[in-house]
């Protein structure tokens, strides 16, 4: 039993062997240029880990809106305990939204109020916990 256990182990390792060394001829022969292209074909300039990416197609993307709904409706929430009543939004849609994977996935979403007033949010979403907060809600820096 234990020979066979070692001649399997055996063969496990030669096809690992075997496999690296292909790849790493096939690295050398491409040169610097098949590096570039495992890696996106620029070299590692591109899009940085943490680093915050466009939503596409923001408009027809139900989870970045139902998070924009979520934002205007826990800042009518907090603004009811701090203030009462007072001066409620009513969402209409989110116009644009970037993403970030931190400790969770961090939106920063565009939204526009129903009263044509636009506000940014910062939304985070831990999907494992089913967990989202609202870090910030204010009114846009619209140029």
């Amino acid at each position: 039993m234990a020979r066979l256990i070692g001649a399997s182990t055996a063969c496990a390792l030669l096809v690992l062997l075997v496999a690296c060394s292909t790849l790493a001829a096939s690295a050398a022969r491409d040169g610097p240029s098949g590096a570039r292209q495992l890696w996106g074909g620029d070299g590692g300039r591109g899009r940085k880990v943490g680093a915050r990416t466009e939503v596409r197609h923001v408009e027809e993307n139900r989870e970045v809106q139902e998070l924009g709904r979520y934002s205007v409706d826990e800042h009518n929430r907090r603004q009811r305990e701090e203030e009462g009543d007072r001066g409620r939004l009513e969402f209409d849609r989110v116009v644009s939204a970037q993403r970030q994977v931190v400790a969770g996935i961090k939106y920063y979403l565009r939204v526009a109020a129903a009263d044509d007033r636009v506000f940014d949010a910062v939304v985070v979403v831990k999907p494992w916990l089913q967990s989202r907060a609202l870090l910030r809600f204010a009114p846009a820096d619209v140029e």
